[in-house]
């Protein structure tokens, strides 16, 4: 089953092309590209977090002065996905295009993440990672598909939040990372984290506790309800925004996945997919642009899609795009995305049962 996408114009069942050479290079990409775009603003970065700021506490504000619960179901989505928008504004943080100054970065990255129940430092390592390692098999790390062996070994509460809850599973994902990996996004021994960062490791953590030590203050003063009504109902319509976007833009029926020798970085940078969210683009920072990103992931947000424009040329069928709408692609790759096959590179996923 194909999607609206344009992808690799050749049977996507034949390994034997996603195994071959990229007929260009990082540095041709890089060359195609306006120097601009990878000069980050400190001020143009920071109107965005402000904007995203003043909207939060005008909605704040609207909800606490209609006091109405037909109101609230929409300021929910609304608030939701304003933190969604925020957090994007941290991921900027984590990757250094937020600005050239490391404290600025760790500062905003914290005031934007800490919020929302997000350790900054430590999913910013672990996001790290995920790009480093994009479309292997072996050592990405987040939204990675598994053999067909562990799939039908993995136990039922695993299968339920990686599989048929997956809207839900960013909280869980914090404490316990993906199936198959060890250790939590809080401690600083984990093995997600060198020795040399468990200082920063531990600063978000106890940051994030504070956090909850707070949100359990406005419960003790006003109670569980206004809990509810003001943090846990945006929260979680933020939750199900994260994992959607990034199950989108890593699971698909036509992305090809590596392993050993087979991957390298930028053949593994490719396995992503645009995705078009209409008017929410511009509102969630053209996360959308998704492929620029994962290639040049220190990239400001507002060049990636002059960047996109500039590489698509080069990249020819390599470029993946899907215009199609978005709960469309959701519900397909729901059904169809499964496991990989146990052997071999440039694999697909598959359904379960088998089709």
């Amino acid at each position: 089953m194909q999607s609206n996408t344009v992808l690799n114009q050749t049977d996507p069942t034949d390994s034997s092309t996603c195994t071959a050479e990229l007929p260009f290079t990082l540095q041709d990409l890089k060359a195609a590209i306006p120097a601009s775009c990878f000069e980050p603003s400190a001020w143009k970065s920071l109107t965005y977090f402000f904007l995203d700021i003043a909207i939060i506490g005008g909605l704040y504000a609207t909800a606490h002065f209609l006091d109405s619960w037909w109101f609230l179901p929409i300021f929910w989505v609304m608030q939701g996905t304003m933190f969604w928008a925020l957090f994007v504004v941290g991921h900027d943080c984590g990757h250094g295009s937020f600005s050239k100054l490391k404290w600025l970065n760790n500062l905003i990255g914290h005031l934007s993440h800490i919020p929302i129940l997000v350790p900054y430092h430590g999913w910013r390592i672990s996001h790290r990672t995920h790009h480093a390692n994009t479309g292997n098999l072996d050592t990405d790390e987040s939204w990675y598909p598994i053999g067909q062996a562990q799939y039908e070994q993995m136990p039922w509460y695993e299968k339920l939040f990686r599989f048929y809850l997956p809207l839900l599973a960013y909280p869980l994902y914090l404490f316990r990372r993906s199936p198959g990996k060890q250790g939590s996004h809080f401690l600083p021994n984990s093995p997600l984290f060198r020795p040399s960062e468990k200082q920063d490791v531990l600063t978000s953590s106890v940051l994030w506790g504070l956090m909850i030590v707070c949100l359990g203050w406005l419960t003790y003063e006003f109670g569980w309800l206004f809990l509810l009504k003001y943090y846990l109902a945006p929260y979680t319509v933020f939750v199900i925004w994260l994992d959607l976007v990034t199950f989108l833009h890593h699971t698909e029926p036509d992305i090809p996945w590596y392993r050993g020798k087979d991957w390298y970085f930028l053949k593994g940078a490719l396995s992503t997919i645009d995705r078009d969210y209409g008017w929410f683009n511009a509102i969630h920072h053209d996360i959308g642009t998704h492929v620029a990103h994962h290639i040049f992931l220190n990239m400001p947000h507002y060049h990636l899609r002059t960047a996109t424009a500039a590489i698509q040329p080069i990249l020819g069928d390599y470029y993946r795009k899907s215009d199609e709408p978005i709960w469309r692609s959701f519900v397909r790759s729901y059904w169809a995305c499964h496991f990989v096959p146990d052997q071999g590179s440039g694999v697909y996923y598959q359904p379960y049962p088998k089709q």
